[in-house]
């Protein structure tokens, strides 16, 4: 069996996730990826060649039982366990003064329970490889927005990426969060377009998130934040 690293993404399907998956499967790992839309995964199977190393998955990044299945068919298809990256998340784009309480309810399951979820399916397989749980967080989880709920969830990411590291630490396992600014994704969609001024692309993320994976042992990279040139906040 191989022994070329395996890393497991949450909503890997586009984005910020399946440039890294991409980023990786380039770098020689085998790689899984989830995500909730089985036609979004299936475009990116085909765009990256289908190949062997890259398992994709349907299931909801907030679902328990989906959650460990992800972890137990990577274990049984790649046999190990090196890198989980909780990357799948929403935004409902609105505020407490406007915003529709049922958005909100997926929008904080999936971007605060989603994490925790991943982190507690995967953990007893990241210690025996002693590897490394990367958190998608944000700049909205370090700065605050008035009225922003989506910024809530984020600064909740950011305490939970710490609260993860003194937990493993001693372990051998690494944390690292990875917080951007602004991001040209489909993240945006909700809004209609894009943001004024300037912005990263899911790639200049994805070398973030692929260079902290690939710190020597012993290294932990534990906050990374990344602006574009140009966003004030």
């Amino acid at each position: 069996m191989s022994e070329s690293p395996v890393t497991l993404i949450t909503g890997g399907g586009s984005g910020i996730g399946a440039a890294t998956a991409r980023r990786l499967l380039e770098r020689g790992h085998r790689v899984t990826v989830t995500g909730r839309g089985e036609d979004r995964l299936r475009a990116f199977a085909e765009s990256a060649g289908d190949p062997a190393e890259l398992l994709t998955l349907v299931g909801d990044a907030a679902d328990h039982a989906a959650v460990r299945s992800a972890v137990d068919v990577t274990l049984e298809r790649f046999g190990r366990l090196d890198t989980v990256v909780a990357n799948a998340g929403s935004a409902t784009h609105d505020t407490l003064a406007d915003g529709d309480p049922e958005g909100w309810r997926e929008m904080v399951l999936t971007n605060v329970l989603g994490p925790a979820l991943l982190i507690r399916a995967a953990l007893p397989a990241l210690r025996r490889t002693r590897g490394r749980i990367v958190l998608i967080g944000s700049v909205a989880g370090f700065v605050n927005t008035p009225g922003n709920i989506y910024g809530a969830t984020k600064w909740a990411v950011t305490g939970l990426a710490e609260n993860t590291r003194r937990m493993v630490t001693g372990e051998g396992v690494g944390v690292t969060l990875v917080a951007p600014g602004r991001v040209e994704t489909p993240f945006w969609d909700g809004l209609g377009s894009l943001p004024d001024g300037s912005l990263l692309t899911a790639d200049q993320i994805a070398d973030s998130v692929v260079w902290a994976i690939g710190q020597p042992e012993g290294v932990d990279v534990n906050t990374v934040v990344i602006r574009p040139v140009g966003q004030p906040v």
